[in-house]
């Protein structure tokens, strides 16, 4: 029998899925067959509603090869394996003769542990994660959570966190679920034959295609011990998140908090005498950060290196200790013993890793008005890791509606350790860059307006100017604003003006959760929704109820973060421009994403409207706005207005 032909194989799943076959769907398809038949890497912008989902998976499917694909959200994991898969996999079997087994697999602490949903957690001496009397009171938000996972243990195929609706906080999920550090081991656990992580382990073992999130697959890269089955494809979606997401996995903490429990954890397994030195370690250590000044540690001050070289090497001591000790008068000895062990070797690993010092990391002070002051260490940057991890063994198709920044691809290829495009080497895996497009004609169905005449943002003040014009845009527009902010407080100073002055409900970010007030958004046209980074990429509202998305101000890294300005500074000791390598690529990234909100249908109209004139006055004004959708662009106020009015007055004639 002869081969099905890709177009066949991609017209059987779209049909499949319900959708609309689009060239720049096939022309993707295309690209990812080619390079997962050579071997090769590619990373494809693939605009909104091309439907890149089937770009990858028909081409990867139909190879043969086990595929590894993972995503930043969890909505485009259900997406994926709730709906895609399993239609493309039916609509593929009659041509491929064969039914790809797929999978979903995450960290540890993703699945409900059934040990520690008997046995209870090991408690800590002095501080409970809940107090007795909390516990015992089904009333208590806590132990009415408790009582429902109990319940939807007996039910869950799965126990995977995001299954379980409507969800649980943190806090009570932490009762319920281990670290892959805390884990006994399915071996020497009573319940291992139960295990959901264990089970999820195996499915994928056995699953054509896996999956997962950019914090397992960073997790799989850094440890170096592999917890993601051998795989020969490797796709990465909503690839302009993996840089964030494993600088993230890579990041180390230390708090005084932190450092109590594992000394509290530790202390009935292991000799006075260790235990001791752990506590005076931890007060030595609590005294220094309690002077702690928020801010980048070019240099380890005197106090805190002495602090740490004490705590590296008490907990080293200790965890020696436990390892050599037993006792069988500790209640449930292996589980309090695993997590002892897991709290005092996060913090040996970290107190070493800021000891040694390494010029490839950043170490910083953090003042946070709850939990206090932090210590962390991150890397400068995680290209090397990424091109060492990540490309060396297996192609890799990275894709993502913004990974186009200034016209190429060479600035997210940079970050991900990729050379530019078409320079080979020994150290530069080969690679493509293809942007595919949109079905939207963005010229026509959106303006792009730059509030030229307002002031320049400065670093504080009120922008009464900026509020004006807001206030303007969002009456023109009948409501129906997207406005995203650069921080909360400015959308918090946003909807308080707002309110004040229009007769119009402006939901605000924090005040209810994020899903309900999208769906509060979403179903009244005459409704705004202000807030700051989440809203950025995660609205996803198409027709009327969003037809003006406004930013406040470019969203540069504050001068102030610690990793970012050292990113910066380390470009420019290098020879190169690090303020448009990295402030303005951060910007240019998020920018893209806040302005991908607008249009989310081939129906859709309106404005983004940008109250900055740097994107228009400034020399990198042309790098950001060429990577924004192709919009009408115009810097004339009264035409802004006109077009929001002439929308309004449209949506409003045909009902909404």
């Amino acid at each position: 029998m002869t081969k099905p032909s890709l177009p066949a194989l991609l017209h059987a799943a779209v049909s499949a899925v319900g959708g609309v076959e689009r060239p720049g769907q096939l022309a993707m398809a295309e690209a990812v067959a080619e390079a997962v038949d050579d071997g090769s890497h590619l990373l494809v912008q693939a605009g909104t509603g091309t439907g890149k989902s089937l770009g990858y998976l028909v081409p990867s499917v139909a190879h043969g090869e086990r595929v590894v694909i993972a995503t930043a959200t969890l909505a485009l994991q259900r997406q994926l394996v709730e709906r895609d898969l399993p239609r493309t996999v039916e609509a593929l079997h009659p041509l491929l003769r064969r039914r790809p087994e797929f999978a979903m697999l995450k960290g540890r602490s993703n699945y409900l542990c059934l040990h520690r949903l008997h046995e209870g957690v090991p408690q800590d001496e002095e501080e409970g994660l809940f107090d007795p009397f909390e516990a015992a009171a089904p009333s208590s938000k806590l132990g009415q959570d408790l009582l429902r996972m109990r319940d939807w243990a007996d039910e869950t195929e799965t126990g995977d966190r995001d299954s379980l609706t409507p969800g649980v906080s943190d806090r009570a999920w932490a009762q319920v679920s281990v670290s892959s550090r805390e884990c006994l081991g399915a071996s020497k656990c009573a319940y291992g034959m139960e295990c959901f992580a264990e089970a999820a382990r195996e499915r994928a073992k056995l699953a054509d295609v896996v999956v997962t999130n950019h914090a397992l697959l960073a997790i799989d890269a850094i440890e170096g011990a592999p917890v993601l089955p051998s795989h020969e494809v490797l796709v990465i979606d909503e690839a302009h998140e993996l840089v964030s997401r494993v600088t993230g996995a890579a990041t180390g903490e230390l708090t005084p908090g932190q450092v109590n429990r594992a000394v509290r954890r530790a202390a009935k397994l292991v000799n006075e005498k260790a235990a001791d030195a752990l506590q005076t370690a931890a007060e030595s250590f609590e005294r220094v950060m309690e002077l702690a000044l928020p801010g980048r540690l070019e240099e380890i001050p005197e106090d805190l290196g002495h602090a740490l070289v004490t705590l590296r090497d008490a907990a080293r001591t200790v965890i020696s200790a436990i390892g050599a000790t037993r006792d069988s008068s500790v209640a449930d000895e292996d589980a309090v013993r695993k997590q002892a062990l897991a709290s005092v070797e996060n913090v040996h690993e970290v107190a070493e890793r800021i000891t040694l010092g390494s010029e490839y990391d950043v170490v910083w002070f953090e003042r946070h008005d709850r939990f206090g002051a932090s210590l962390r260490v991150a890397p400068m940057t995680v290209s090397g890791l990424l091109r060492e991890k990540l490309f060396a063994d297996r192609s890799v198709v990275l894709t993502s509606a913004t990974l186009k920044l200034g016209g190429d691809f060479n600035g997210v290829g940079a970050s991900l350790g990729l050379s530019p495009e078409g320079v080979e080497g020994e150290d530069a895996p080969p690679w493509k860059g293809l942007d595919v497009g949109s079905p939207f004609d963005y010229p026509k169905q959106g303006i792009l307006y730059v509030a030229r005449h307002l002031s320049t943002p400065g670093r504080e003040g009120s922008r009464a100017d900026m509020m004006d014009e807001l206030a303007e845009l969002v009456e023109a527009a009948g409501g129906r604003t997207l406005g995203l902010f650069s921080s909360m407080r400015a959308a918090q100073a946003a909807a308080e003006e707002l309110r004040g002055r229009l007769d119009r409900p402006i939901l605000l970010q924090g005040e209810e959760t994020l899903g309900e007030l999208i769906k509060t958004f979403a179903a009244d046209p005459g409704t705004c929704l202000f807030g700051t980074l989440s809203l950025w990429q995660g609205v996803d509202v198409p027709g009327p109820s969003c037809q003006l998305v406004v930013m406040d101000r470019i969203p540069f890294p504050r001068p102030d973060d610690p990793l970012m300005s050292a990113r910066q500074k380390a470009v420019e000791e290098a020879g190169g421009n690090g303020f448009m390598a990295v402030a303005a690529t951060h910007a240019a990234l998020l920018m893209a994403q806040g302005a991908g909100r607008l249009v989310r249908a081939t129906g859709d109209r309106g404005v983004v409207a940008i109250l900055d004139p740097r994107i228009a006055t400034a020399r990198y004004g042309g790098f950001l706005r060429s990577s924004l959708p192709d919009f009408w662009y115009t810097t004339d106020r009264n035409q802004a207005r006109r077009s929001l009015a002439a929308i309004d007055a449209a949506a409003k004639a045909d009902g909404a």
